[in-house]
């Protein structure tokens, strides 16, 4: 009886050393005496005592390899430190594992030598300023080598670039400069753009001073117009008032048939108001003796 309950319990032990259940992001690669058999993939499954045995249990989830930095030279002789990052998944558990002997060396190194290959023909500007196609052909190179390992590089990163620090000193400095020279260009334009929008308004300033001078201008020369117009008028309408006086006195006149001694009397007055002038001359007619005599007699009558 206790010999059967060691039995069963053999028994019991090596099913369950012998079953085994895979997890969907695991592949097991399984070795039937010695040779390739086959991989098992999710869920149960259940390997033959001692002919059978699990060689490596593989991920199939992308991984992350994070390697030491290395030193490279640019095409301009200058050593820097590059670390790099590599994003690989596992394709072909077979192939990652009878592929390589050890792949998570066998890709830092072919990482290192890579970078090399594609560093050496860049300067050292062109590493800073080229982070995005170094990234590409790395993935390219790592991704075509891999492959025969069942192994698909996803992407490739570059960490940091540290340069030497002379070299980081000297591109320091070359930033300070730049800075400098930029904040002095900024400030040249906007003195630029200061004197510019000054003069402008100085223009318009004169402009619209020329523009009410000008206004004003025509406006007195319209009110002059109008006031020369007004007395023009007011001199004709005094000159019309005279002359319809006159025409009016010579029509009472004409009305009252005058005799010939008012007409004298009247030529006198003529006389007397033309010779009031510095530069006139008198004429004397000669009846004027006739016509004094007239104007006594009108006179001696009146009183």
């Amino acid at each position: 009886m206790f010999a059967m309950l060691i039995i069963g319990f053999i028994v019991l032990v090596t099913l369950v050393l012998n079953v085994r259940v895979v997890s969907q992001t695991d592949a097991v690669v399984i070795e039937r005496l010695g040779s390739y058999l086959t991989i098992w993939q999710r869920g149960l499954n259940f390997k033959i005592p001692i002919i059978d045995r699990a060689v490596k249990t593989v991920s199939l989830k992308e991984q992350v390899a994070n390697f030491e930095p290395q030193p490279v030279i640019t095409k301009d002789n200058i050593t820097i430190q590059i670390d790099t990052v590599v994003y690989f998944q596992v394709t072909d558990p077979k192939m990652y594992c009878y592929g390589v002997a050890n792949p998570m060396s066998a890709i830092e190194n072919l990482t290192a030598t890579s970078l090399r290959n594609i560093i050496g023909k860049l300067e050292l500007d062109g590493v800073l300023t080229s982070r995005d196609t170094v990234n590409s052909e790395m993935r390219l190179a790592l991704d075509d080598a891999t492959e025969p390992w069942g192994v698909k590089v996803t992407r490739v990163e570059l960490k940091s670039v540290v340069p030497p620090e002379d070299i980081k000193q000297a591109m320091e400095k070359q930033m300070k400069a730049e800075r400098e020279r930029r904040s002095a260009i900024l400030e040249a334009e906007g003195k630029k753009q200061a004197a510019i929008l000054t003069a402008e308004g100085e223009k318009s300033a004169r402009i619209l001073n020329a523009e009410a001078q000008k206004q004003e201008q025509i406006l007195a020369a319209e009110a002059s117009k109008e006031s020369q117009i007004r007395r023009a008028e007011g001199e004709a309408s005094a000159i019309e008032q005279v002359a319809t006086a006159q025409a009016n006195a010579y029509k009472l006149l004409n009305d009252a048939a005058p005799n010939d001694q008012i007409i004298k009397i009247k030529g006198m007055e003529a006389l007397v108001q033309a010779s009031q002038g510095s530069a006139n001359k008198i004429i004397i007619p000669t009846d004027v003796t006739g016509v004094i005599g007239s104007l006594t007699t009108l006179m001696s009558t009146n009183k």
